[in-house]
């Protein structure tokens, strides 16, 4: 294990993005293949914890880079990535030949989030969508590499929906086949630090000559961090560092759909809804930068703010059962930055994103929250004796 710079200190809501909170290691603690690594989310947590890449596939080619620009810039700042190289692949990673897959023994872990528009609710949910083999792909990099722990992580429907029992009672009898002791857990990202109500399935193996995985501690189950402490990192709206504008136009829906919360249901046209600044953002979705781009209440954001526009005009068509729709929006509105979306993430604040800007939304949207990451490599650690 590398030797420690600095000390262990609780994940604070002012930490949410710098990681200052988060141990130095002068050397790795161990390595690891990313399957499916998007933007680097889960790459970003794991190599905060000590790991070290040793070969990186992502089907996007737009995300890759993004990713490696993330992590180059992390090892100036992290001693043990610092002079490591890695190899990369772009494309499907079933169409990867043989030859060029990592071998046995070439990392200590395998870790990824292969596609879950086959299991999400937000798809069409198929039984027979080509994008559901890839968690079983997964695993067969994993018997291919033998390595000491994997951790799959995938949407909340394959972790709890009826219609996949069996495809998790494949993976689990899989993984056992290959030799591993696992769970399956249902992880809610704010109570990891992460100022999003963004629930995702870790399934987590240890291999059984090794010992049994743990499910990660949660740190902030009782007091989540905020929408607001995550958007009091980055400068002021429109200035340089949070300038990324989604141009959408916002407009009220005609016909709102209406919950008991003013943060739900759909009072404005698409499918953007707006944050409330003192709780953690629902999930943000991959379909951000149109419409769907959630909305910010820009005024609320001030020292003194005054009187929620968005909440007052709830509570007028909750009053007359949807009838007093207002046709105007004041200005104070306003849809989310890519920079914002990337901090409710806890992507680390200064992040150079590659691409155009649907692409970036894209990323951010798709990808795990490095701080879920991170508190997941902790268990992984427990779990090796690191």
């Amino acid at each position: 294990m590398g030797g420690l710079v600095g000390n262990v200190t609780a994940v604070a809501s002012g930490q949410l993005s710098d990681y200052s909170d988060v141990p130095i290691y002068d050397s790795p603690v161990g390595t690891y293949v990313s399957l499916y690594a998007g933007a680097g989310g889960l790459d970003i947590g794991f190599s905060l914890a000590g790991f070290a890449p040793v070969w990186v596939s992502e089907l996007d080619g737009s995300a890759l880079k993004t990713h490696d620009k993330a992590l180059e810039k992390l090892a100036t700042e992290r001693h043990h990535l610092a002079r490591r190289s890695y190899e990369t692949k772009v494309g499907d990673l079933l169409a990867v030949p043989e030859n060029e897959l990592p071998g046995e023994g070439s990392a200590d872990l395998v870790i990824g989030g292969p596609p879950c528009q086959g299991f999400s609710v937000a798809g069409k949910m198929d039984p027979n969508d080509e994008r559901s083999k890839h968690v079983f792909h997964f695993l067969d990099i994993v018997g291919r590499v033998k390595p000491k722990a994997f951790v799959l992580e995938n949407v909340k429907a394959l972790y709890e929906n009826r219609r996949w029992a069996s495809i998790r009672d494949d993976l689990r009898e899989r993984a056992d086949l290959l030799g591993y002791n696992t769970i399956m857990t249902l992880a809610n990202a704010s109570h990891f630090g992460v100022p999003q109500a963004r629930e995702r399935m870790l399934f987590i193996g240890i291999r059984k000559d090794i010992g049994s995985p743990i499910a990660p501690t949660a740190t902030t189950a009782e007091n989540p961090p905020t929408v607001r402490d995550a958007l009091a990192q980055l400068p002021a709206f429109g200035q340089p560092g949070n300038d990324s504008r989604c141009v959408a136009k916002i407009t009220t829906a005609k016909t709102p759909v209406l919950r008991r919360s003013p943060f739900a249901g759909m009072l404005f046209n698409g499918a953007g809804r707006p944050l409330n600044l003192d709780a953690p953002s629902f999930t943000l979705a991959a379909s951000m930068g149109g419409n769907k781009t959630p909305i910010v209440e820009q005024r609320l954001l001030d020292a003194d703010p005054p009187d929620s526009w968005v909440v007052g005009y709830h509570a007028a068509l909750w009053e007359s059962n949807g009838a007093s729709v207002d046709p105007s929006v004041p200005d104070h509105l306003r849809r989310l930055t890519v920079e914002e979306a990337a901090v409710l993430q806890t992507f680390p604040v200064g992040m150079e994103w590659v691409g155009p800007q649907s692409s970036k939304f894209r990323q951010i949207g798709n990808a795990v929250p490095p701080r879920l990451g991170l508190a997941a490599a902790e268990a992984v650690k427990i779990a090796l004796g690191i």
